[in-house]
């Protein structure tokens, strides 16, 4: 305990701040970490995969280190987890298919090594749907991944099972990654901080191949705004700049809408109160249209991941027996694309984010929701109605594709939970490479500064 809060549903920082005043140890915070996994993971299906040796090995080599007073990073010691489509040394990754059932890894990825040389201690691995490809958690391996806000509803995804077990306590930090939206939807609603850096920050290397051209990088989310920033460092295949801030007055251009589609009034509501925040502190508040069309943009990354899920089942012996009903007419769809078709997508990618320059000339940040929908049922790969509309597959998704085709960083702000339907987040979007000024504005601005993420000491339904 510290104070009267169980070690599990401390943040990162207030982990290291107990090992350095020697109030407790990272052996101490395993131990809470592995009782709340015992008690929660069952009817949540967060963590799919433990080594608690491995956990225990590098918690009490940490112990050491901080007993000395020579800690190897601001992560070190902290509990964290790794979503199973990562390669992490002697943990399975299985990517929610049964086609890599049993796919054990000889090898951390470049972004995990750092990790690992620097302290972090690895909880496990987290549940995705197949092939990280929908915006829900649930595979033919381990089932649904389910809210702790809302049991029956899901987490999001595809970092589902990660934002699950943050929010419930199961690790400080969740690694994921991000190719379309897959930490910032989770995060917003499980009522977490998620963060999405700029293309090439944290590239994808030594594991599974890229099936979202360089869409996906590997982000993270976790309970407090300050956690994120270290993690990204170590994340990155190059550091965070740490001169880089905002000038004020912060020009900032909103919207809540784009082409017509369909979004929940809740969320709407709550990010333009968040908009009267920052008008508040100071801050220039703009509305702007969407700068992006929604067809366009859900057609080009349609191709792209169709194609992209064919190129790896390519030359696959007895997939179709293999993979799900979902992902195996995404695979034959994909297949059936022409090269022109594939090239197309790819050059309107392209225009996307050259375009994408635009939209930073009149504001340094963009603000707009995370989701266009609430959570829905655990099962259920999308919502099909939304503020009472009809919504299409990557209609919930509305807000955040555009951003990973343009390569921006972004993160997701928890504005709050609903009685009923989990978390609504509020997604902050800058130009290329300014990650460390956005992760600094989410810890210093005072308009974030009476955010709240989830308290995972409430009791889970």
């Amino acid at each position: 305990m510290s104070g009267s809060r169980p070690l599990w549903a401390l943040p990162a920082h207030a982990l290291r701040a107990g090992y350095a005043a020697g109030d407790f140890t990272p052996l101490d915070a395993l131990e809470a970490c592995h009782a709340r996994t015992d008690e929660v993971n069952g009817r949540l299906t967060a963590l799919v995969a433990e080594d608690r040796a491995l956990a225990a090995e590098q918690a009490g080599r940490a112990t050491e280190r901080w007993a000395a007073q020579a800690p190897l990073s601001l992560l070190d010691g902290v509990p964290i987890t790794i979503k199973d489509n990562l390669h992490a040394a002697g943990l399975p990754a299985t990517w929610g298919s049964r086609l890599h059932d049993g796919h054990r890894p000889q090898a951390d990825e470049p972004a995990l090594a750092r990790l690992r040389e620097r302290g972090a201690v690895f909880l496990g691995k987290t549940n995705v749907p197949e092939f990280t490809l929908h915006g829900y958690t649930d595979n033919p391996l381990f089932g649904p991944s389910r809210n702790p806000l809302a049991p029956a509803l899901t987490p999001g995804g595809s970092t589902g099972g990660g934002a699950a077990g943050c929010a419930a306590g199961i690790g400080a930090i969740a690694i994921g990654t991000d190719g379309g939206g897959s930490t910032r939807r989770p995060a917003a609603h499980c009522g977490l901080w998620g963060f999405k850096p700029s293309v090439g920050l944290t590239s994808r290397r030594g594991g599974f191949p890229q099936i979202l051209a360089d869409f996906e990088v590997i982000g993270a989310l976790a309970r407090a705004a300050a956690d994120l920033l270290p993690a990204i460092d170590l994340l990155s295949d190059i550091g965070l700049p740490r001169t880089d801030r905002f000038a004020q007055p912060l020009r900032i251009g909103l919207f809540t809408a784009a082409g017509g589609r369909p979004v929940e009034p809740r969320i709407a509501a709550a990010v333009e109160r968040l908009a009267e925040a920052f008008a508040a502190a100071g801050a220039e508040v703009t509305p702007v249209a969407a700068p992006f069309e929604p067809e366009s943009m859900n057609a080009a990354f349609g191709t792209i991941a169709q194609a992209g899920l064919a190129w790896h089942l390519d030359g696959v012996d007895g997939w179709e027996a293999q993979v799900g009903a979902p992902l195996a007419e995404m695979a034959r769809a994909g297949a059936a694309l022409t090269g022109a078709q594939v090239y197309a997508a790819m050059a309107a990618c392209h225009a996307m984010r050259w375009q994408a320059r635009a939209a930073f000339e009149a504001c340094d940040l963009l603000l707009c929701p995370t989701t266009a929908a609430l959570a829905w049922p655990a099962t259920g790969i999308y919502p099909p109605i939304i503020a009472g509309r009809p919504a299409d597959a990557r209609g919930h998704a509305l807000f955040t594709t555009w951003v990973n085709i343009a390569g921006l960083p972004a993160a997701s702000v928890p504005l709050g939970e609903t009685p009923d339907a989990g978390g609504i987040g509020a997604q902050l979007i800058t130009p290329p490479g300014r990650d460390h000024a956005l992760l600094d504005l989410m810890i210093t601005h005072p308009a974030l500064a009476a955010l709240a993420a989830h308290d995972p000491e409430k009791e889970i339904p």
